[in-house]
């Protein structure tokens, strides 16, 4: 099968990503409004709760799908029968998660009461069954992907604003989201005869599947319980508003976090299928330029949104969002842990098959997470809900790295932190005045990101970092070839 090169996949990934922040970037200040923060706090408690049956419904087959499939691609009979016995085994989840998800249903009260929004939610399970996402992504299919995506996202936007209109809509706020980032998987079940044969290829060994299955499952629950633990306690313990301010704080945080993971993201499949080729020097050569990307992109995201956490918060869900502003700030930093350990975890454990050392970060980062989320949230609610995730996240980078020293401490050598700081420092410094002409929370965040990340691209530009260079050349290429 031809590989598409990763500089398409990444330019097709940031497309995606890109479409994940103007979608809530336009319906969320206008939802949010409408809702308040108790309508988004349901919605978010909900969607965190199902999180958890989502996670046995899909065991570990995401991420494992992704590897189990770039593997063979070259091989449409094997590829088939292995798409059909992981789908096999995906299906058969979904019906006994449904099951239970019935019975908590109609035993637990706090979910009783929202009947409605917690059936809604849960056909999520349904289309991550039948979707089958792992297959494109493992097929690098990802202008398929990011084409799809974007038409559904475009649909529910416009779905927003025609059906939600007060409070009480917050059941269509949450099957509108279902929607945007769900539908599409009925395309994925449609257009799969393309890529592998439907009828049964027979020789089935579902077996095979089930170790690594359960490792990455293992792995998914300590990574789910650290990554909605923090919502499910906050709405157990305090109350849905609680919720909504910290919802509000991490919507944004999740919109930046998919900037920084796109590149890791589109190279799980590559970095897996050099590993099987024994092409060892690819496998490092992308790796150094990926955690560099992370530094370059990860540190001035973080310090722009601590410093214009206000703005932000303001400008996208209102006044009534106001204490949502310091849990957004102690969660910023966050943005950089995940996006190392996305590189280390996703792109260098996992295909080098060391999943193990994966799971085990992810549970020490569970553990902390619980014992920070007990103590912390009684007292201070949303904002100990953000310091146990941040302390987690740090703890999950730390055993990673430890693991994996010797073959990435050349991968961090390789960054030239001199350079980013120096760059941050100028984008904090020629943008700060900004924050003093009130010019309402819009204006100043538009005025400020120029300045700062203009800033920041200009002083690595005339320091001649590598990967700057690198991109700004091929740029400058097409844009000569086009004249």
């Amino acid at each position: 099968m031809k590989q598409t090169s990763i500089k398409k996949n990444f330019i097709m990934n940031a497309l995606l990503t890109m479409s994940s922040f103007i979608f809530p970037l336009i319906t969320f200040p206008y939802v949010s409004r409408i809702l308040s923060p108790e309508g988004t706090g349901k919605v978010s408690f909900a969607t965190s709760v199902i999180a958890y049956f989502a996670l046995f419904a899909q065991l570990g087959i995401p991420t494992y799908g992704i590897r189990a499939c770039a593997k063979v691609r070259d091989d449409k009979i094997e590829l088939s029968r292995t798409v059909q016995e992981i789908f096999i085994i995906n299906v058969g989840m979904t019906v006994i998660t449904y099951i239970a998800f019935g019975i908590a249903l109609g035993c637990v009260p706090r979910l009783q009461a929202e009947r409605p929004l917690f059936l809604m939610m849960s056909t999520t399970l349904l289309f991550n069954a039948i979707g089958m996402d792992w297959l494109y992504r493992g097929l690098e299919k990802y202008t398929y992907i990011t084409l799809r995506s974007i038409l559904f996202k475009f649909i529910a936007l416009l779905a927003m604003f025609v059906l939600i209109h007060q409070k009480s809509d917050y059941v269509i706020y949450g099957g509108i989201s279902i929607f945007a980032a769900s539908a599409s998987n009925i395309c994925n079940l449609v257009n799969v005869h393309r890529y592998i044969q439907v009828k049964p290829v027979g020789d089935y060994n579902f077996r095979r599947h089930l170790s690594p299955i359960m490792i990455f499952f293992a792995m998914s629950c300590a990574t789910t319980v650290y990554t909605n633990l923090d919502t499910v306690m906050l709405g157990f313990i305090k109350t849905d508003v609680d919720v909504g301010y910290y919802n509000a704080a991490v919507k944004i945080k999740s919109v930046l976090l998919g900037v920084v993971t796109s590149l890791g993201t589109v190279l799980l499949p590559r970095a897996s299928y050099y590993i099987e080729h024994h092409e060892m020097d690819e496998f490092r050569r992308i790796t150094k330029k990926a955690i560099n990307f992370v530094f370059l992109i990860a540190v001035p995201l973080t310090v722009y949104f601590i410093l214009y956490a206000k703005e932000g918060i303001l400008f996208l869900s209102g006044d009534a969002y106001i204490f949502a502003v310091i849990p957004m700030q102690v969660i910023m930093p966050t943005i950089l842990f995940i996006g190392l350990t996305n590189i280390m975890g996703i792109q260098m454990l996992v295909p080098l098959g060391r999943e193990k050392v994966v799971l085990y970060s992810e549970i020490a980062g569970a553990i902390v997470d619980l014992i920070l989320n007990a103590i912390l949230i009684p007292q201070l609610a949303s904002a100990g809900a953000a310091i146990g995730t941040l302390v987690a996240e740090g703890v999950v980078w730390i055993v990673q790295f430890i693991a994996l020293r010797k073959e990435v401490i050349p991968a961090y050598r390789n960054v030239r932190y001199g350079a980013v700081i120096l760059a941050t420092v100028v984008g904090v410094v020629s943008s700060s005045w900004v924050k003093m002409l009130g010019m309402g929370n819009f204006v100043t965040l538009i005025f400020s990101a120029v300045l700062f990340f203009g800033g920041y691209g200009v002083i690595l530009t005339v320091l001649k970092e590598p990967l700057v260079w690198e991109i700004e050349s091929q740029v400058l290429k097409k844009l000569t070839k086009k004249k």
